[in-house]
């Protein structure tokens, strides 16, 4: 062969060579450069150069795809528990038979890669040791009810804290309690205590129920009898204002005409006493003229009346009504 056909071949060869640089980079990825061994720098998604081996490798990592993790067991029915995983000290001194998920992406390729051995590993030694911070300051009865929710955000927050610390290059994106029941051996015991704990609060809320009934019974009573002593005080103040009125209109006539005056009181005064009393009152002053008085007059439940004596006009008038009758 000439020596024109080798310098063409070794043309071909480079140019392949350093074709080779070529790479492409998904959406979803993003590719970790080293150059001989040495971390050298990170590209995003799209048609990237690097240099050809063995002076520049490539490694590509999925940093918007979630990673699940099971710590105390598989999920699903057929998964195996794990017990050296899964049961953990709460903060009442109980044990908690407890299974979680974490899921987490990776935020930064290069840390992931380059800033710990074992980065999978890592996650779950460290979500396992957060979560048994969490378990070992809550009580047993906030992890089996009400309280599952912020033993999910603590154990979440102390795991990322911890990522950090160590330049993982991991974000934590959930943490979710799978299941939280008692040890098996003492399941029957703590259904026990549940029950009495709540027949004690349906007693104590059924106490309160009748405390607040008796309390506002006793605050419409209370109520009611100020509303009718503030009636009664309104009405005897009306009342004696009233009265004080009338004696003072009272003693106005008696000064303008104090004969009459008392003359009208009297017989006000004996038909009120003897109003009671089946008697007949006549006044004999005046004229001689009969006094007809309703047949009624004489029953014992007819009130007594005060008769006055007829004017002599009246005597006149009943002395021609009698004479036209003997006509």
């Amino acid at each position: 062969m000439q020596p024109g056909a080798f310098a063409a071949i070794g043309g071909v060869a480079v140019a392949l060579w350093a074709m080779s640089g070529f790479y492409v980079v998904q959406p979803d990825q993003e590719a970790v450069v080293t150059r001989f061994g040495a971390y050298s720098r990170s590209e995003g998604p799209g048609l990237r150069y690097r240099l050809p081996g063995p002076i520049e490798h490539m490694e590509k990592i999925s940093v918007t795809s979630l990673n699940r993790l099971d710590i105390g067991g598989a999920s699903g029915p057929g998964g195996a528990a794990v017990p050296e995983e899964s049961l953990m000290l709460t903060g009442d001194e109980n044990i908690v038979d407890l299974n979680f998920s974490v899921q987490w992406r990776v935020n930064n390729a290069a840390d992931y890669l380059f800033k710990v051995a074992d980065p999978d590993a890592t996650v779950k030694m460290v979500a396992e040791s957060a979560m048994r911070e969490i378990v070992g300051k809550t009580p047993l009865d906030a992890i089996l009810t009400t309280g599952r929710g912020q033993v999910q955000a603590q154990a979440a927050e102390l795991m990322q804290r911890i990522l950090d610390a160590y330049g993982s290059g991991v974000s934590v994106v959930e943490v979710q309690i799978r299941n939280s029941n008692p040890p098996q051996e003492v399941i029957a015991a703590f259904r026990e205590v549940t029950n009495a704990d709540q027949d004690a609060e349906s007693a104590a809320n059924e106490a309160n129920t009748y405390r607040n009934r008796v309390i506002n019974e006793a605050k419409g009573d209370a109520a009611k009898i100020t509303q009718s002593a503030e009636g009664y005080r309104e009405q005897v103040v009306r009342v004696a204002g009233g009265e004080a009125s009338r004696f003072s209109q009272i003693e106005a006539e008696y000064r303008r005409a104090p004969d009459v005056t008392r003359q009208r009181l009297y017989l006000e005064t004996m038909e009120r006493v003897l109003r009671a009393s089946n008697k007949v009152v006549v006044d004999g002053k005046g004229g001689t003229a009969p006094i007809v008085l309703p047949s009624t007059i004489l029953r014992r439940d007819t009130p007594a009346v005060a008769v006055q004596a007829p004017t002599p006009e009246q005597t006149a008038q009943a002395a021609q009504a009698a004479q036209g009758a003997a006509r």
